[in-house]
């Protein structure tokens, strides 16, 4: 294995003690800490997913996270105009 490998693993490893701490975040009782941590999230599974692409050369993985980082922002959005009424 070379640097560049091991370096995506770590990455990998790390990218997923994120998301755990992203959804702690996202239970909490206020609905910003809620959006927070939701978009957290979508960007940690994103980063995942393009990881996976590189490190295993699953093709669709790539495009599951561009609609993931697409459509996570439109959803925040969406979500704090029905909270604003």
């Amino acid at each position: 294995m070379d640097l560049l490998m091991i370096s995506e693993y770590i990455l990998l490893a790390s990218l997923a003690v994120f998301s755990i701490a992203a959804v702690r975040i996202a239970t909490r009782k206020s609905i910003g800490m809620g959006l927070v941590g939701i978009s957290a999230f979508s960007l940690a599974t994103a980063t995942i997913l393009i990881l996976i692409n590189r490190i295993y050369g699953v093709g669709f993985c790539r495009d599951i996270a561009y609609a993931l980082v697409l459509l996570g922002p439109v959803g925040t959005i969406a979500f704090a105009r029905v909270l604003r009424g």
